[in-house]
Formats: C-alpha cells, sequence, structure tokens
C-alpha cells in the first residue's frame, strides 16, 4: 500500500510549512487527489488518520481530499477529453497523439492552522 507512504510525504511538508509559517496544530490538510494518481482515496484517509495522531502538530487534523478529474490534450486538434472515459485515442479526431493534462497528481492544496 503505497498510501502510507504518500501519507508520511505529506506530514513532511505540511511540518516544513508549519515551521516556515509557526505554527503549532494543524486543524485540516486539503489535498488534490488526480483521477488517475492510482491513490485509492479511503486507505489515504485511513493512513493518514494512523500517521496524523502520532503526530502533535497534525494529531485530529481532517484530511480533505478534492478529486482533480484526468484530462487529455490532443495535439493533432487541440482538443481537450476526459482521459478515463476515451484513454489515449483522442474522441474529437482519432489521433494518439496525446498526452495527460491533468488528473495524476498528489499536492497539498491547503494547510489550516489553529
Amino acid at each position: 500500500m503505497h498510501e502510507l507512504g504518500i501519507v508520511f510525504h505529506i506530514i513532511k511538508g505540511v511540518e516544513k510549512t508549519a515551521e516556515e509559517n509557526g505554527l503549532t496544530k494543524v486543524a485540516s490538510v486539503t489535498v488534490e487527489l488526480g483521477e488517475v494518481s492510482s491513490v485509492i482515496p479511503h486507505y489515504l484517509t485511513d493512513c493518514w488518520r494512523w500517521a496524523a495522531d502520532k503526530n502533535d502538530l497534525t494529531r485530529e487534523a481532517e484530511l480533505l481530499i478534492e478529486e482533480i478529474p484526468a484530462v487529455t490534450y490532443c495535439e493533432n486538434c487541440e482538443k481537450t477529453y476526459g482521459t478515463v472515459e476515451y484513454g489515449k485515442i483522442c474522441p474529437h479526431c482519432g489521433s494518439e497523439k496525446t498526452w495527460l493534462l491533468q488528473g495524476n497528481q498528489v499536492m497539498i492544496k491547503e494547510i489550516e492552522g489553529c
């Protein structure tokens, strides 16, 4: 389960930001989670609860997840489309010259201090 490793990485980022901003307690952390990031949201929240409660800074802090839809860009027709629905082949022109524009990220968006 790589979600635990991701949680440890998030907590390190929160600790660094808290130190830079003089925070001693965090109420919540909002994470942007891409639709095709391969991270399972309920595993992430379970791992968060376990790990966050072992840290004075994040104890009882809530993990909020904002799902970011996967969007693919087509180089041929310069249009975007839903990656999960259509995959690699552009539904507009049939081209395979496409790349993922968004949807695979796991990023801290916001940290709410107490």
